[in-house]
């Protein structure tokens, strides 16, 4: 969490305020400036885990200094292993935000006005997917979407994370933490699906203020948490490319749980998968064939 300059300075809130205003809006982050040198930054739902993850002792051990400590606080801990705050202008392109989320591994970018500093919107994976599968209709296809999954082989299918329904909510956390994923297919004794948990479920903790619990099962949690939750959707390994493209965007989810024809999970599509597929890796091939082609000419490519 880092950053600076803003147009509107704001107090320390405590964290799990913070956390809960972020909820009740229906985000994913909470946006905080700090007086001194003007920074500011972004807390996310990552933040809030891994402070769970630090914190947390077990049940008869209640976490009441989490209600206590205050933004500023977490933002001194964490300050070692933070980087600073990613974002692009308004004047740049789509191509350059879809090329920073993913090579930084970050899950939104913000869109600052250089003049102001304001924060103006806040790309993600989702509508940038959104955008191109509402306006790709006006271009040409290319082939590899005809293609199943299985050929392309788009996505993570080996060593896939997955939490037991057995399991603790602390379990999942250290999972978290520990894997760096997203979500976590949660599977039965079979090893078949029956949920997906996210970091954005995580949230759900702070709602209902049941963080002080983190030993219930992963059933109860999912058993526990809104309707408005992200489900569980599937694709399988015979579908397409296209398919499974037009599913992930239609339902606005963030992933597709691969599974074999007894739901036994396989691997996990996701949209930055998708977005690697479609963006980076074309404009990656055609610069090198492009780079190949010239210094086949005797012309050493610059920059």
């Amino acid at each position: 969490m880092g950053g600076r300059r803003t147009s509107r300075e704001a107090k320390s809130p405590k964290w799990v305020l913070a956390s809960i205003a972020s909820t009740s809006l229906g985000v994913r982050r909470a946006r905080f400036t700090h007086g001194i040198g003007r920074e500011w930054g972004m807390l996310t739902i990552t933040d809030f885990i891994n402070i769970l993850h630090r914190y947390y002792k077990s049940p008869m051990v209640q976490i009441y200094e989490l209600e206590e400590h205050k933004i500023e606080t977490w933002r001194e801990i964490f300050l070692h292993c933070s980087n600073s705050l990613i974002s692009i202008t308004p004047d740049a392109s789509l191509f350059e935000a879809i090329y920073s989320l993913l090579k930084n591994k970050i899950h939104r970018l913000p869109v600052i006005d250089p003049e102001s500093g304001n924060v103006l919107h806040i790309l993600t994976h989702k509508r940038i997917l959104k955008f191109l599968h509402i306006f790709g209709t006006m271009i040409p296809k290319p082939g590899f979407l005809q293609k199943r999954i299985e050929e392309v082989a788009i996505g993570t299918f080996t060593d896939v994370a997955t939490v037991q329904e057995t399991a603790s909510v602390h379990d999942a956390l250290a999972i978290f933490v520990e894997r760096r994923v997203s979500a976590l297919p949660v599977v039965n004794e079979k090893g078949k699906v029956v949920a997906l948990y996210s970091r954005f479920d995580v949230i759900n903790l702070a709602a209902q203020k049941t963080y002080n619990n983190l030993n219930m099962t992963m059933r109860d949690a999912i058993a526990s948490r809104s309707c408005c939750m992200e489900g569980v959707l599937k694709c399988y390994p015979h579908e397409t490319l296209e398919a499974i493209i037009d599913r992930i965007a239609k339902a606005e989810v963030h992933r597709l749980v691969l599974v074999d024809q007894e739901d036994i999970v396989r691997g996990i599509v996701s949209l930055s998968d998708l977005l690697q597929a479609l963006v980076l890796t074309p404009a990656e091939t055609t610069e090198s064939a492009s780079t190949e082609a010239l210094t086949h000419m005797g012309i050493t490519p610059t920059g």
